[in-house]
């Protein structure tokens, strides 16, 4: 925020304005009733300004307001706590959710009663150029300190709203990640007990058939590639990697594979084999092309 000596530079508003403008307070003081009944029948025309000024005691505190701070257009004093008292009242319109519409149409009102009083009271043509450029440079000094409580407002409002999502994102990708701890630590329970499955297949090889447990045993080795695969690509998930769906495109594919060898154990009919050999076939075309679209594209 800028400070009072800082605006006025701004808008060229030198030590000769203010005198000017103090010259005026006399009249300013004079016609000061006369602006409060054009200001709020103004303000009483508009529905949305009139909603809220139906009480009569707030009604007359905020004549008694908007007079004083006519006057002080006049008073010739510019300085820092003239510059709060606009800022309270930039706040003040902001709390009672008063658009910034109506604080720049009521202010054209103020704008044309002024430069009429100017007309009015110096008859010099020149005196009457000076006393109006001051007058419209205090008045747009004062429009510009009310409604940048509003851009203040909305900043703020934006501010709270980018904290609330940042955190909101923090927590989610906190959750998300112990998420992928717990899926972590589950496939290794798996696999251990996959493992345990392997072994006590190995030693039960010869008690039965042959084929049959090389046949079994090469299943569990297939659910045990799966499990790696899986935690390899958890693991780089948790390590900040990219989603791989080959891999599960693959675990698929190795689990129709297995469920064919089971099938051949169990010496089931041509129709349920040819169904899972077309289901490997589509899967492997399904992984060709996904491998193929995750390429990068050779440069030309």
């Amino acid at each position: 925020m800028f400070t009072m000596p800082e605006i006025k530079s701004h808008y060229l508003f030198t030590d000769e304005d203010a005198a000017i403008l103090a010259g005026l307070l006399p009249v300013a003081e004079a016609s000061k009733e006369q602006l409060i009944d054009e200001f709020y029948n103004h303000l009483l025309s508009i529905p949305q300004t009139a909603a809220l000024l139906q009480d009569d005691a707030i009604l007359a505190r905020l004549k008694r307001s908007h007079a004083e701070w006519f006057v002080n257009l006049f008073r010739g004093v510019y300085d820092n706590p003239y510059l709060h008292s606009l800022q309270r009242i930039g706040l003040v319109h902001v709390r009672i959710g008063l658009n910034a519409h109506f604080v720049n149409a009521a202010m054209q009102v103020v704008r044309r009663f002024a430069v009429g009083m100017i007309r009015e009271n110096i008859p010099d043509r020149e005196e009457r150029r000076l006393h109006t450029e001051a007058l419209e440079k205090i008045i747009d000094i004062n429009l510009d300190i009310m409604t940048a409580s509003y851009l203040e407002e909305e900043l703020k409002k934006v501010f709270i709203s980018q904290r609330l999502e940042s955190k909101l994102i923090r927590a989610t990708e906190r959750f998300t990640y112990g998420l992928n701890l717990i899926l972590v630590v589950a496939l290794v329970g798996v696999s251990l007990s996959v493992v345990g499955l392997f072994a006590w297949e190995l030693a039960n090889l010869f008690r039965g058939s042959v084929e049959r447990g090389i046949l079994s045993a090469l299943g569990t080795l297939l659910i045990l590639w799966m499990m790696i695969e899986l935690m390899d690509n958890e693991i780089k998930t948790l390590k900040g990697g990219r989603f791989n769906i080959l891999v599960f495109i693959g675990v698929v594919i190795v689990a129709i594979i297995r469920e064919i060898l089971i099938s051949t154990l169990r010496h089931d009919d041509l129709a349920t084999q040819g169904f899972l050999a077309g289901t490997l076939l589509i899967l492997g075309v399904v992984y060709y092309l996904v491998s193929r679209s995750q390429q990068p594209s050779s440069s030309h």
